[in-house]
């Protein structure tokens, strides 16, 4: 069996300002591209009879709607070097599902739809996603196998792409096409009120284990949607695969039943409030070290990493600048801000217009007079970083945009989270080994490009009535169509 891989991934929200290009993505071909897959590994039970051929995969970390220049240069190469490996037997494609692009709607859709035009009719193409990814009518009708993440934080990423892997090696050997059944739920909401370590969406990806054990059942996946970009295939959506028609159309329209019954019982993951409101209950608190999440610029939703708002409003509390406590805020992305930085060096004091020239909307650059703490040269992700200090707060910035998320990214600065008493970071909900650090922890419902209060983005390209823009809308009619 000759498998090709390949895929374009990047989750990309249309509110946010900033613009994602070429250079964001990191590109992988030939043996790097096999290496990525640790499934594949010689000897490994996909490699048997399996000829496993790297096209190309691109990704990139969420960000703005990517630009027609940039997409048009990956996906003319990925079609390029699809062509030159010849006849497949099967494609397995690592997407996202949320990739926007400026000017289109519904772009992975149209991907596929190429690729397929490609390779051909008889040619098998299975997709491994995200769960906030976006399932059109389009792309669902076009894949013959398609499977999500199960959990949020996702913490089973290879899991479900060598379960993709899987599907399809299995049905290549089986023959024959699957039956898919696919249901739209007009539902559209955040990750932070969806995560799987609470009720629903716990016993909702638990139903999807049980459907997957079914008779007849090869695959269940259950999509949230992306909830920050504005087109008309933004909302939750089931697919279920199988041999039997009837099961595969019952538990498809069993999972969305069950999604719509529970759309009112999902609540954020942690407790909210304005972020004064929860700097006042970190302050008050003896629990160490404190979290907050600066949601509305979370830079690993599609926020721009710029947005300076909440570090004004950090530099105008005394409690956090006054030196008596520890308090860290990660991160702000300013290259020109940490160029003044690393020119200047470790202990000298520099002025600069730090945030707000990305995404100027909430508040517009914050002048800043500061301590050099830290500098580090070479991040791989965020090329350089630095710290600067104002009494006992130490603000990261970095050259390039870079999510925050493990100890490590921390220490590598010179900063330590667990003796810290206050740490902010531009994420959603903590992931794992920030959440296991944390004492205690607040949800700061903060403005940005990926802010969780949906209605006050101003949504208009989606497909209405919808929840929770439109809460008193009637039962949709859930009735799965067999693709």
């Amino acid at each position: 069996m000759r498998i090709g891989i390949a895929g374009i991934a990047i989750e990309s929200s249309t509110f946010s300002p900033h613009r994602s290009t070429l250079a964001d993505f990191r590109v992988t071909r030939g043996a790097r591209l096999l290496a990525r897959y640790p499934f594949l590994a010689g000897g490994a039970p996909l490699t048997e009879a399996a000829e496993w051929l790297p096209v190309l995969h691109a990704v990139a970390l969420p960000g703005g709607a990517v630009t027609e220049e940039s997409y048009r240069a990956l996906a003319d190469e990925l079609c390029q070097r699809l062509r030159a490996a010849g006849p497949l037997d099967g494609l397995l494609l690592d997407l996202h599902g949320a990739m926007s692009v400026v000017g289109r709607t519904d772009v992975e859709a149209e991907l596929v739809e190429q690729i397929r035009g490609i390779v051909g009719p008889e040619v098998l193409l299975s997709a491994s996603m995200d769960l906030h990814g976006n399932v059109s009518r389009r792309l669902a009708t076009t894949l013959d196998l398609v499977t999500c993440y199960r959990t949020a934080p996702h913490v089973d990423t290879w899991e479900t792409r060598e379960r993709a892997a899987a599907n399809l090696v299995a049905r290549l050997r089986s023959g024959g096409r699957p039956v898919k059944a696919w249901v739209p739920v007009p539902v559209l909401l955040p990750g932070e009120k969806t995560s799987t370590r609470l009720e629903p969406a716990r016993g909702l990806y638990q139903l999807v284990v049980d459907a997957e054990a079914a008779q007849g059942v090869l695959d269940a996946a259950l999509w949230v949607g992306y909830a920050w970009a504005d087109e008309p295939r933004c909302q939750a959506a089931v697919v279920v695969t199988g041999d039997d028609a009837e099961p595969v159309r019952a538990w498809a329209g069993r999972l969305a039943a069950a999604y719509w019954a529970a759309r009112r019982d999902f609540g954020f993951v942690a407790p909210t409030g304005t972020l004064a409101e929860c700097l006042g209950v970190a302050l008050a608190s003896p629990a160490r070290p404190f979290f907050i999440s600066d949601s509305g610029d979370n830079p690993t939703a599609g926020g721009a990493g710029d947005t300076s708002w909440s570090l004004g409003e950090l530099l105008a509390t005394p409690e956090v600048t006054g030196g008596g406590l520890t308090v860290i805020y990660a991160a702000m992305v300013d290259p020109a801000a940490v160029a003044v930085a690393a020119a200047a060096g470790v202990g000298a004091t520099v002025r600069v217009s730090l945030g707000g020239k990305i995404d100027a909307g909430p508040a517009g650059p914050v002048q800043l007079a500061a301590e050099v703490i830290a500098v580090h040269l070479g991040d791989p992700v965020a090329g350089t970083a630095v710290v600067l200090g104002v009494g006992g707060l130490r603000v990261i910035v970095t050259a390039r945009r870079k999510p925050y998320h493990l100890e490590s990214d921390f220490t590598a600065l010179g900063l330590r989270p667990p003796a810290a008493d206050l740490v902010i970071v531009k994420i959603g909900y903590l992931e794992p080994e920030l959440y296991r650090m944390a004492a205690d922890w607040r949800l700061a419902l903060t403005p940005g490009g990926v802010d969780q209060d949906l209605l006050r983005l101003g949504h208009r390209g989606i497909v209405r009535p919808m929840y929770p823009f439109d809460p008193d809308m009637p039962d949709p009619d859930l009735v799965p169509e067999l693709l």
